[in-house]
């Protein structure tokens, strides 16, 4: 720690006021009195990609936030936050494939139905033929998945939706996206889940809690607290220079932009410690002097899925009950569709209407991503429509949000890529990246406020990895963040 008058705080520079950031220094300023978190954000809204967005009333989720977690501390902060404000919501999800809608999690019944007893006891026998002659190396998302489903319910499920998403094919994603994001799940097990209603994997819960107004909600309220207690929420406050001399980090510049439109101010922001949380490749190519050239190489090899959302405004309730569908068809663009009232009523002001959220994965600058406000509505209504959940003729309102490097890729060079951009990193003396886009890692929110927990306790003198949360913990393994040690717990007292 630099040297300091007596009673002055220790200032702790947080990069980035999405999830991950906000959680650094609010547990920050919940186990020390001696720093000081100041956080800027560059947008005009805090919460990143966990942000509630609203247009005439209407609030709308930005890719759907389930709240559930087995890490009790995340837990713990979340209703430290929020308190009441949380409901309960039961889940309802489809997959929408080859015109019919099928049941997710998996409905036996329903599912053979759809499926056929010819389809459904070729899918049973590709699947023990995998388990007889499984891929012996796991290497792309397509040999994980054929691995545990196999080859048949593959090219039904998986193969479509997954080139959708990413814009790439299956086989040049990473097995370990697989085994982080499908965890704990195969066909067998998906069967039995669907026979005798057990059910202990993350992403086929029946249930989860939500903050009546949206995930926004908990984000805003965060920043009020931090604000409250004396640290500094910055928006429109964007980091464009992170200044070092050799190991040790000095400050940050900092692009203030003006809500007016006026010329933007730039401040020098010093720091004991900083945290980070914005895209590694930006923050990479931020830092001064620059890092070695092979690590700026490194950086450059990263890539992202971009997304937008089409929030349609239908003129009554309720066209579909669940809370979301997941559209397989190539006949459509559209990946994903929200019922934002099947989120929350609150969501809504005006309960005779519905609130549509019509997600679009796409590239920064592609046809879709550029398209005008005006054709993606009319786009959105069409396949809304061609999908027979409602007529184009039913909506009344729009909005289009677009978000940039909503998802990290993980694709044939990421892997190389990122051990040498942590390995550089790890040898910076006061300086950690965490979150999703932080660490390249396509992290629940859980998982990205586990890591910025981490770094904070890091500050205060405990030593953990924030680069292997989610990776090597089993996500329902039952376990919270370490404890601090007598000697912590005395220092902390000391304060």
């Amino acid at each position: 720690m630099s040297d300091m008058q007596q009673g002055e705080r220790s200032p702790v520079v947080v990069i980035g006021g999405g999830p991950a950031g906000l959680t650094a220094a609010y547990e920050l300023q919940k186990r020390s009195s001696r720093h000081k978190p100041k956080v800027f954000e560059g947008s005009d809204m805090v919460g990143g990609i966990s942000r509630t967005e609203s247009n005439n009333g209407y609030r709308f989720d930005i890719g759907g936030h389930r709240f559930f977690t087995k890490v009790k501390e995340v837990e713990d902060m979340w209703h430290e936050v929020l308190k009441d404000d949380f409901i309960t919501v039961p889940r309802l999800s489809r997959i929408y494939y080859r015109e019919k809608f099928f049941d997710y999690p998996l409905k036996l019944f329903n599912a053979l139905w759809n499926i056929g007893p010819y389809e459904s006891m070729r899918i049973l026998l590709s699947y023990f033929k995998w388990q007889v002659r499984p891929y012996r190396k796991e290497e792309s998302f397509e040999e994980w998945v054929i691995n545990r489903f196999g080859g048949r319910l593959y090219m039904h499920f998986f193969r479509s939706y997954t080139q959708k998403v990413w814009g790439i094919s299956p086989k040049e994603i990473r097995a370990d996206w697989a085994a982080q994001r499908i965890k704990n799940l195969s066909l067998f097990k998906a069967v039995w889940n669907a026979i005798s209603g057990s059910n202990d994997t993350t992403s086929l819960i029946e249930e989860f809690q939500y903050p009546r107004l949206g995930p926004g909600m908990m984000w805003e309220r965060t920043a009020e607290i931090i604000k409250e207690q004396g640290g500094e929420v910055h928006m429109r406050s964007e980091v464009v220079k992170v200044n070092r001399k050799g190991n040790h980090v000095t400050s940050i510049d900092v692009k203030h932009w003006r809500e007016d439109g006026s010329a933007p101010v730039m401040e020098r922001v010093e720091g004991d410690h900083f945290v980070n949380s914005m895209a590694l490749r930006d923050l990479i190519h931020a830092f001064d002097p620059p890092p070695p050239p092979e690590v700026v190489a490194a950086a450059d090899k990263l890539r992202y899925r971009d997304f937008l959302i089409v929030t349609l405004v239908l003129d009554h309730a309720d066209p579909f009950k669940d809370n979301w569908i997941y559209i397989h068809s190539p006949q459509v663009k559209v990946g994903r569709i929200q019922n934002f009232r099947a989120w929350s009523k609150e969501m809504l002001p005006d309960q005779n209407t519905a609130s549509i959220g019509m997600e679009y994965f796409c590239q920064k600058g592609d046809g879709l991503w550029n398209m005008s406000d005006e054709d993606l509505r009319a786009l959105a209504s069409k396949e809304l429509e061609q999908l027979g959940l409602a007529r184009a003729t039913d909506v009344i309102g729009a909005a289009i949000i677009r978000q940039p490097k909503a998802y990290p890729v993980y694709d044939g060079e990421y892997r190389a890529a990122l051990d040498t951009l942590e390995e550089w990193i790890l040898s910076l003396d006061n300086f950690q990246t965490v979150g999703r886009n932080g660490l390249h890692r396509y992290n629940n929110q859980d998982h990205s406020m586990l890591s910025a927990m981490l770094a904070a306790r890091n500050i205060l003198g405990e030593k953990h990895d924030v680069w292997t949360v989610n990776v090597e913990r089993s996500y329902h393994e039952e376990f919270e963040v370490k404890k601090p040690t007598p000697e912590m717990k005395a220092a902390l007292a000391a304060e």
